[in-house]
């Protein structure tokens, strides 16, 4: 009887032991991260508001996960070569931001989760359905052609007499069917809209140029890697031409565009972090809704205005999140 209770005890005792093991090797485990990324100049900020996304779930680089970054620094043109080298590593989930590195995720693996920011994901055939991706991609999608036209109704509030407006695009970060929603909405308000397409960075010039000598007294800019990366060649066109212009993010308005109304960048970084979170605990890409995003900041350069002549209305000012001076 007592060699029983003897070797009873040290069956539990083994697998209590066994247990403890496991769950030790299973604490133990070090995810590997990729990050894609289209320039670091651009987001280097942003992966940094991602890592302290993750930090805040208990991941640490250096403890259990790992941190696998490649960046293009530009030339899109690498990003799939970029992508399969993190399928190579192998990573557990790829981390990426802008349509062209989204889909050079996707053309690398079918297998490995993705987690996004990108925009229009349903109509651009990144995802099924916002509800239920279908796929091996997740993550936040803000609606572009809605920011687009909010962007060029409230230029209109800050331009009263705007009735002639440039709409000025890049096919790296914006479907044409966004331009003509914006151009087509333009109209209905009763201006006139002269859509430019640049291809270069000689264009960003020479289309504020043009759009000028045909009458335009305002610019909308859609949003586009390329032209994020070549802004300032832009924002010295604005200024040169002297038009105001509402532009994609913050870093545009504190380099000398007039205003802008957009999504927070490092709020949508710092929420992709919940989703490698869920992946990494087992949930299928696929099955998890695609998010909008949750927090949005209207900017106003009030030395721009008072450069280009502009007094910006009380209430607009009251409704700016940010007002540079």
């Amino acid at each position: 009887m007592r060699r029983c209770i003897v070797l009873m005890a040290m069956l539990i005792c083994g697998l209590l032991g066994g247990a403890a093991i496991a769950q030790a090797q299973s604490a133990a485990r070090i995810w590997r991260i990729g990050f894609l990324g289209m320039d670091s100049s651009l987001q280097g900020p942003r992966l940094a508001a991602l890592v302290q996304g993750l930090r805040e779930l208990g991941y640490t680089e250096g403890r259990n996960i790992v941190l696998e970054q490649r960046w293009a620094e530009g030339d899109f043109a690498l990003l799939p070569k970029l992508a399969a080298e993190l399928v190579a590593v192998p990573v557990d989930v790829i981390v990426t931001a802008a349509p062209p590195a989204v889909k050079a995720a996707m053309g690398a693996t079918t297998r490995i989760p993705i987690v996004m920011i990108v925009h229009e994901p349903v109509s651009s055939g990144v995802a099924v359905s916002l509800a239920r991706p279908g796929k091996n991609v997740t993550g936040i999608a803000f609606q572009d052609t809605d920011l687009s036209i909010k962007r060029l109704e409230l230029l209109r509030q800050a331009v009263p007499t705007l009735t002639r407006v440039a709409i000025v695009w890049n096919a790296t970060g914006t479907d044409a069917r966004i331009a003509h929603s914006v151009a087509d909405t333009a109209k209905a308000m009763g201006m006139q809209a002269l859509t430019f397409e640049v291809h270069n960075t000689s264009d960003l010039s020479d289309v504020i140029a043009s759009a000028k000598t045909l009458g335009a007294q305002g610019v909308v800019q859609l949003a586009a890697p390329f032209i994020t990366r070549n802004r300032a060649l832009l924002i010295e066109a604005l200024a040169r031409n002297g038009l105001p212009a509402t532009c994609e993010l913050r870093m545009y308005v504190a380099e000398g565009c007039l205003m802008t109304y957009s999504a927070n960048i490092d709020a949508m970084f710092r929420r992709e972090a919940a989703y490698v979170d869920r992946i990494l605990r087992g949930a299928n890409p696929a099955e998890l809704a695609i998010e909008q995003p949750r927090e949005f900041e209207l900017i106003i350069n009030l030395k721009t205005a008072q450069a280009l002549g502009l007094t910006i209305p009380p209430m607009l000012r009251f409704q700016a999140n940010e007002v540079i001076q």
